[in-house]
């Protein structure tokens, strides 16, 4: 079965196993979802991620991270973007999440990368999620 937004699925993972308190997540591999889960490890809100070879698509393993008593960091993760709704932003338009607390991830013509590293290069796109 093919699937219309892997994206979404993705951050739908993370969610749900942040809230189980799972240790890590299985996600699809694809270059988007990479992007984001090193955006996500940029930015501190994951541990880590390793790609995993399956002779198809293959899969990616997140890691996630929580705090020193054990509550979790990632609180909110909201799709922006999707499928039949395409959210672009200059890079003066990009949201500031929280005040400056959460992160936006966004797809640039450079890649995939936080509203921080957008502001540092100067460079908007489509965005494509919110983290705090």
């Amino acid at each position: 079965m093919t699937m219309s937004d892997p994206v979404a699925d993705m951050l739908t993972r993370i969610r749900n196993a942040a809230r189980n308190r799972d240790k890590s997540v299985m996600c699809l591999n694809s270059k988007v979802c990479r992007g984001i889960a090193e955006a996500l490890k940029d930015e501190g809100y994951i541990e880590g991620f390793e790609t995993i070879e399956d002779g198809r698509q293959g899969q990616i393993r997140v890691r996630l991270r929580y705090g020193p008593r054990g509550e979790t960091i990632l609180n909110n993760l909201k799709r922006e973007s999707t499928p039949g709704r395409r959210v672009y932003r200059r890079v003066e338009q990009l949201p500031r999440v929280m005040q400056g607390l959460g992160i936006s991830i966004v797809s640039t013509s450079s890649g995939v990368m936080s509203d921080r590293r957008c502001r540092e290069k100067k460079v908007g796109g489509e965005l494509l999620a919110t983290v705090y």
